[in-house]
């Protein structure tokens, strides 16, 4: 066991600024409002910076948005949405320009149990992965709106 002892970080405001030094390494960051939150990533520098965001409760109305701090960073990796309507996973890749993740409690996740894991892999590259249950007709969580 480490000797550190790391708890998690309740998020339960409209906005959050990660950093690395509060939100990094092995701090769980638990989203735990149902209105939704928009949480800004760091610029990306590419040394290894972990965030890991858990979904504590439901998002019932607007989204759990995590964007990029500025248009040069983008987001590279997979989405990977668990469908209800049978035992199928749906996968959505990140585009070249994908900056920010929505998870709005249905078709593109943000349901309680939701993991994001996001590492710092290169300058202006932060690696991305999404494990998520969605509702109804299944949509990707990535697009480019920073």
């Amino acid at each position: 066991m480490s000797a550190y002892a790391y708890y998690p970080f309740v998020a339960d405001t409209a906005t959050l600024a990660l950093n690395g030094s509060t939100h990094g390494g092995g701090v769980t960051v638990v989203a735990s409002r149902a209105a939704g939150i928009t949480m800004t990533l760091p610029k990306c520098l590419g040394h290894g910076t972990e965030f890991d965001i858990y979904v504590g409760t439901s998002i019932t109305s607007n989204a759990l948005i995590i964007q990029c701090a500025d248009s040069v960073d983008v987001m590279a990796g997979v989405a990977y949405v668990a469908q209800d309507a049978g035992d199928t996973v749906a996968a959505y890749e990140t585009a070249a320009d994908s900056d920010t993740i929505t998870l709005n409690g249905s078709t593109r996740g943000g349901i309680r149990g939701d993991r994001i894991k996001i590492k710092a892999v290169q300058a202006g590259v932060w690696s991305v992965q999404v494990f998520s249950s969605g509702t109804g007709t299944e949509v990707t969580p990535f697009a480019a709106t920073v």
